[in-house]
């Protein structure tokens, strides 16, 4: 018999009868008739015994974790072990937290004193700036009443003059200015007149209408017309200056040609043939005069030499 049937067979068999022999009990023989069952048993625990290898497999392997985690659970333990907490360090735990809880409170009580310090330091700057605001306010109403002073004193000295030299060189109504005296028809008694008619009455006290050919004497009517009036008042005043039969050329009444005129913004225009000139009491004295119809209705400034009083 070769190597392949004893493999296949002998081996076999010889291993299934010691398997059935030691299930036999003392003094019993082996049973042919049931050699076969045995047979069919062991070959079917070989076979659970297969079937179940990956589990134990599987359990071997989970115990070797578990073994380290064991290992690993020993080895922090010790570690705890060396680094434990001594019978006085809860005592110092505890002393520092009252420590804290202290510099806690003074810390608390330091930012209520700062608050109240802050609060009142805030209610003591509002008070300071409700008297900034009204000292700066005061401030204001003196700086306008210096400057109304300051005018109301420059009117004065601007008329004492006037008023000194007038009453001794200039007839009653009449004030000095420019070296010349002048009358400005502001008495309600004397009315309005045209051009022509106002001038009449000018030469009929030895005048004329006023010649105004220079800054200064410009300036110095305007001023006196606004010391009386306001500078937005509308009444107009004749003075010398006429259109001439050559439009738009200016001339005084003694014939001469306008070489600086002081016309308002868009003057002269000329509407409805206005040939005669008037001043206004603008607080801009350079856009005093206006153009208008000789036939208008308006207050006139006359002017003549003064006369000597010796």
């Amino acid at each position: 018999m070769d190597n392949g049937e004893m493999s296949g067979h002998n081996f076999d068999g010889g291993f299934n009868t010691l398997i059935s022999e030691e299930g036999l009990q003392d003094g019993e023989h082996p049973n042919p008739s049931t050699n076969q069952g045995r047979k069919q048993e062991f070959r079917y625990s070989v076979t659970l015994g297969r079937h179940y290898r990956p589990a134990v497999v599987s359990l071997a392997v989970l115990a070797a974790v578990l073994l380290i985690v064991d290992i690993c659970l020993g080895v922090r333990y010790n570690k705890l072990k060396d680094t434990h907490l001594t019978h006085d360090d809860p005592e110092n735990i505890n002393d520092e937290l009252n420590k804290l809880h202290d510099a806690y409170k003074t810390a608390i009580e330091t930012m209520h004193s700062y608050k109240k310090e802050m609060d009142r330091e805030t209610s003591r700057q509002t008070q300071t700036n409700w008297e900034s605001e009204h000292q700066t306010k005061r401030q204001r109403d003196y700086e306008g009443q210096f400057d109304k002073l300051t005018k109301d004193l420059a009117t004065l000295r601007h008329r004492l003059p006037m008023i000194r030299d007038g009453c001794r060189r200039c007839p009653p109504g009449w004030v000095l200015m420019n070296s010349l005296c002048y009358y400005f028809s502001f008495a309600t008694v004397t009315g309005y007149k045209s051009w022509q008619k106002a001038r009449d009455f000018c030469r009929m006290f030895g005048g004329d209408l006023a010649v105004i050919d220079s800054k200064d004497k410009e300036n110095s009517t305007v001023n006196y017309l606004i010391s009386f009036l306001t500078s937005k008042s509308n009444m107009g005043f004749w003075i010398g200056l006429k259109d001439s039969h050559e439009e738009g050329t200016w001339k005084w009444l003694d014939g001469t040609i306008l070489v600086e005129g002081y016309w308002n913004e868009g003057e002269p225009n000329d509407i409805n043939n206005e040939d005669c000139a008037g001043v206004y009491p603008r607080e801009n004295f350079f856009k005093a005069w206006n153009d208008v119809s000789c036939d208008a209705m308006m207050k006139w400034i006359c002017e003549k030499a003064p006369t000597s009083t010796s």
